[in-house]
């Protein structure tokens, strides 16, 4: 019986081993994989930024000048706010995920909260976690990195 139950588990481990090696966000993985990349100087193009709380920049395109910008599927939404007593940086895709079109973006509102238009989900920024507050979408909105280094401000996928 024991040797039954070793040959068992031998045969279901690599299957077991794939499922939890696969096991990612749902919501990181409703919108396609598309190129993100953008170096921010935060205090030579965007000194206002830096310092303050429940802010935005929008960008739908690569900036002229930045041939290295990459802006993702729908565009790259970049908040600021605060936790505890730092302020801090997120990013996310402008594409709502419920959507899925990289033409139907969600809004910044100066509530902390992203809005689609087209299906009316509101998103979470306040907290830096773009979770759904309200409205029928079942998926966050996709998340990227965000690296402060100096006046720097990285953003990738």
């Amino acid at each position: 019986m024991k040797r039954f139950i070793h040959i068992s588990l031998l045969l279901l481990l690599p299957g077991c081993l794939l499922c939890l090696s696969s096991c990612e966000n749902e919501d990181q993985r409703r919108i396609p994989e598309a190129s993100v990349y953008m170096e921010l100087n935060l205090a030579a193009s965007y000194p206002t930024f830096r310092n303050s709380v429940n802010d935005t920049l929008v960008f739908t395109r690569p900036r002229n000048g930045h041939p290295t910008d990459r802006v993702g599927y729908g565009g790259i939404l970049v908040y600021t706010f605060v936790n505890g007593t730092d302020l801090n940086y997120c990013a996310f895709d402008l594409c709502c995920p419920n959507e899925v079109n990289p033409n139907i973006r969600v809004n910044p509102n100066d509530r902390g909260e992203a809005v689609c238009k087209s299906c009316g989900t509101v998103y979470q920024l306040l907290t830096g976690t773009g979770m759904v507050i309200s409205g029928p979408s079942k998926w966050n909105l996709k998340r990227y990195k965000v690296q402060l280094s100096g006046d720097m401000l990285y953003i990738s996928r």
